[in-house]
């Protein structure tokens, strides 16, 4: 669990094995493949608002401009 804009955030990884769609990363703007181990972040209060996000980036969301 994260805190974040959207009060607390669920983070979960999902498996190389589990990924069997391709997402845009919000971070990065590219391609997560299927089959590319990444994370899931939920906003509890929007989870509507779920996205799929490189490691790396999630790990980066605080220094980008």
């Amino acid at each position: 669990m994260w805190n974040g804009l959207y009060g607390t955030v669920e983070v979960r990884r999902v498996q190389p094995y589990e990924a069997n769609k391709v997402y845009v990363c919000p971070g990065c703007h590219q391609h997560i493949p299927k089959g590319t181990g990444h994370l899931v972040c939920v906003p509890s209060d929007a989870p509507d608002l779920r996205r799929h996000w490189h490691k790396g980036c999630w790990e980066r969301r605080d220094r980008r401009t």
